[in-house]
């Protein structure tokens, strides 16, 4: 999902209003995003975007996943200076909000790491509206796995499908609507519960807010189920959580807070 020119267009317009005074500047000018602390580099190609759309040239300095310690020049651009100007703010938040993604993606993963090498971790749908292309590919950036990217991409069977139609008989119903390339997820809250929704046909079993005890015994019921169904942990985990559950066995470890509570890594543009 690359960023387009409608979206750009939009984070611009919000940012210049209807008069934009501050930059009525003349002349050229060259820039600089440069990083102000320790983390990893992403959303430059969105910050790119944002001077491509406004015919200033820039250039990412690092690629998307890169180290970049305070003073790190991670993009340059050069151009109209009222243009470099107009695309400063936009470009400095996207890359600062991607680029925090980025590295508590990476803290979640080397956190998993202290536990075992088998086990993903992933993002969720808890994106901030408009920016989830920007964020998912800020999570790759940092190792993690980008889970589903919309409704089409698999078929997940909540608490509320189960409540309305029961686990089993809701697992079975989306199973035979969906297509032979599209994958089941059931969301079940107790051990018991993974290997009923593994026999009905559910292709991965999400964990939802169990603790690392209650997620390693359903690990244990499904492996002797003999089933092949993933295992996915899931509801409130921290990355200081990450290597408990780590080490339940689980697949997959996903995280709504890779998106929705990573801090900006600090950048600051320099101009001339």
């Amino acid at each position: 999902m690359p960023v387009t020119d409608l979206q750009v267009e939009r984070w611009l317009r919000e940012d210049l209003g209807h008069h934009d005074v501050t930059n009525d500047v003349p002349g050229e000018t060259t820039g600089r995003l440069v990083a102000k602390e320790t983390g990893l580099a992403a959303g430059l190609d969105a910050a790119e975007a944002v001077f491509d759309y406004l015919g200033v040239d820039a250039e990412p300095r690092v690629d998307a996943g890169d180290r970049v310690d305070p003073g790190d020049t991670v993009l340059s651009c050069e151009g109209d200076a009222q243009s470099v100007l107009r695309g400063e703010r936009v470009a400095v938040n996207v890359a600062g909000h991607a680029s925090g993604v980025a590295t508590k993606t990476r803290a979640a993963v080397d956190a998993a790491r202290e536990a075992t090498d088998a086990v993903a971790i992933a993002g969720t749908r808890k994106t901030t509206p408009g920016l989830r292309g920007v964020e998912k590919r800020a999570v790759a950036a940092g190792g993690g796995d980008t889970h589903r990217l919309d409704l089409s991409h698999m078929v997940m069977v909540k608490e509320n499908h189960a409540a309305e139609m029961g686990l089993e008989e809701a697992v079975r119903h989306f199973r035979e609507s969906a297509s032979f390339a599209t994958n089941v997820e059931a969301e079940v809250e107790a051990p018991a519960d993974a290997p009923r929704a593994a026999a009905a046909g559910a292709d991965i079993v999400l964990l939802d807010n169990m603790t690392p005890e209650e997620t390693a015994d359903a690990v244990e019921l499904l492996r002797e189920a003999e089933t092949d169904t993933l295992a996915e942990a899931s509801g409130g985990i921290t990355v200081d959580d990450v290597p408990a559950y780590a080490r339940t066995g689980v697949d997959v470890v996903s995280m709504g807070s890779l998106t929705h509570s990573a801090a900006s890594l600090d950048y600051s543009f320099r101009t001339g």
